[in-house]
């Protein structure tokens, strides 16, 4: 019995085969879009807040989520969107850092050299290490610098500011300034 199900399955795909040598191609809902691609890009969430309006009927509650994304070979990119709720918080900025990517210049594992960096408050040094070293930093710089694939690199906040997103632009902006020699 099981051997005749397996013999009109056969049957059937045969029946499928053009004469032309082609398949026809069997088109639903979104045509071109691989919907189980996987996607190559890592994503960290570096920062989840609540905010308010204040309006005349009282407050609307938002959240607002920065996520980090990188595909650990020099890419990185940021990114800051607000949503009713938490997931579509996360989603959408997830999204927005993967529009938002930039390349980095990586030697060897670590940047070409020492480079500084203001935004707002924040002020964030990073320096270059030999090999080995490993990544030494902290809070947002960590996750920025261990996404973009930069493995040996020392860093210091110069600044005062906890603010991980004034961080996090900052480190951005750093890695923005490097140039390869």
């Amino acid at each position: 019995m099981a051997e005749e199900i397996k013999q009109n399955n056969t049957d059937k795909k045969e029946a499928v085969k053009t004469d032309d040598g082609f398949k026809p191609v069997k088109r639903g809902f979104g045509f071109g879009r691989d919907r189980g691609a996987k996607d190559e890009y890592e994503t960290k969430l570096l920062d989840l807040a609540r905010v308010t309006r204040v309006t005349g009927g009282g407050k609307r509650l938002r959240f607002r989520a920065v996520v980090i994304a990188g595909d650990k070979k020099s890419k990185i990119g940021i990114g800051i969107d607000k949503g009713r709720d938490v997931s579509q918080a996360i989603e959408k900025a997830t999204s927005r850092a993967k529009k938002n990517l930039i390349n980095i210049v990586i030697v060897d594992g670590t940047i070409p050299h020492q480079v500084e960096a203001k935004v707002g408050p924040a002020r964030i040094l990073l320096k270059p290490q030999r090999k080995g070293r490993g990544l030494v930093a902290g809070g947002a710089v960590r996750a920025i610098c261990d996404l973009a694939g930069i493995k040996n690199v020392s860093s210091k906040i110069l600044s005062g500011s906890k603010n991980k997103l004034n961080n996090a632009r900052a480190t951005m902006e750093a890695l923005k300034k490097l140039k390869a020699k």
